[in-house]
């Protein structure tokens, strides 16, 4: 099990991501067509577990398992779905504490923008950033140490902002031609 640790935002999640992000280009080459900073980490002020969550956007998802090797290179251990239909995904771990968790999707798919739009909406929406950084602090603070709790207890805020998030970039998206 693993245990959970809330932290205030910390500036240098941007740079680990970069870096981050740096190799996995250098590894998947020509079949990445984009890479993004997900998450709690990437959402300036937001508390998070100090994990970089990182949303790679891929040509062929097919091709992804010729690069396990490649990545577990650089540290990364494949999951493959892990629950997600679509998805691959990768942990990059110290011992017990993760540290990165990579999502790769085909370029375009309604994963992508989902998350996306969560991260956007938080950027653009303090009020609502706020309301769940309280939340997270207020689970911490209450001793809340299993991640699986941890995310049963934020779930119905999640989903609440998720669907305002996607109403708000689909009303984004009509505007723009």
């Amino acid at each position: 099990m693993r245990n959970l640790e809330m932290v205030a935002y910390r500036r240098e999640w941007a740079t680990e991501f970069k870096e981050t992000a740096r190799k996995l280009k250098k590894i998947l080459g020509e079949n990445l067509t984009d890479i993004h900073h997900i998450g709690s980490t990437s959402i300036p002020g937001m508390a998070a577990k100090p994990v970089i969550d990182i949303l790679v956007e891929v040509r062929d998802i097919g091709e992804l398992e010729t690069f396990n090797h490649q990545m577990e290179l650089e540290g990364f251990v494949a999951r493959g779905e892990h629950g997600v239909p679509g998805r691959r995904y990768f942990v990059r771990a110290e011992g017990n504490v993760h540290t990165h968790h990579v999502h790769m999707f085909a370029n375009g798919s309604d994963q992508v923008k989902r998350h996306l739009a969560f991260r956007d909406y938080l950027r653009k929406h303090p009020v609502e950033a706020e309301r769940y950084r309280s939340l997270k602090m207020r689970i911490a603070e209450e001793g809340v140490k299993d991640v699986k709790l941890y995310q049963e207890r934020k779930a119905p805020l999640i989903r609440e902002l998720q669907e305002s998030a996607e109403k708000w970039m689909e009303a984004r998206n009509a505007k723009t031609p």
